[in-house]
């Protein structure tokens, strides 16, 4: 059995009921970090982007197809919807990080219920992802970053 360690609440206007899709709600969208992960959040300002993992914690009835409510007599996998019930309960999002205050990141909205549980953050970098705008962050400053976009990429090189 894997286990998670859940290091923050992703905060939503999004209310936990069906069909946990956005209700349209106005509100903010952050991701609440726990006092001794808050370290962790170095730098993470320097990021537009960033990836958020998280545990879609009301999973119940694990099935492998869905029907979306939108579409009649339409079966699709469950992978490629944001449906709850799936065998591995793990979301993905990418979002804009907007700023960061304490151990609270303000983002722009992501598709998730208040409360969720938050499991990590990693960045987003320009050249590894397809947003035009992304950047490079903190590695922006660093002075040989062709050096270091070869090792972000995976690509054998000799220096």
């Amino acid at each position: 059995m894997i286990s998670y360690r859940e290091i923050g609440k992703i905060r939503t206007p999004y209310k936990r009921k069906a069909p946990y899709q956005p209700s349209g709600e106005k509100g903010e969208f952050f991701l609440e970090i726990f006092p001794e992960y808050k370290k962790g959040l170095r730098g993470v300002e320097s990021f537009k982007y960033i990836y958020v993992v998280f545990h879609m914690d009301q999973v119940k009835d694990y099935k492998l197809d869905a029907e979306p409510p939108w579409i009649e007599d339409v079966n699709v996998g469950v992978f490629a919807s944001r449906s709850p019930k799936r065998p591995n309960p793990i979301g993905i999002s990418v979002v804009k990080l907007l700023r960061v205050e304490e151990s609270r990141i303000y983002t722009s909205s992501i598709d998730a219920i208040n409360g969720t549980p938050l499991l990590d953050i990693k960045p987003y970098v320009k050249y590894l992802d397809s947003k035009e705008d992304a950047n490079l962050g903190w590695a922006e400053k660093t002075e040989d970053r062709s050096h270091l976009l070869l090792h972000l990429r995976g690509i054998p090189h000799d220096y």
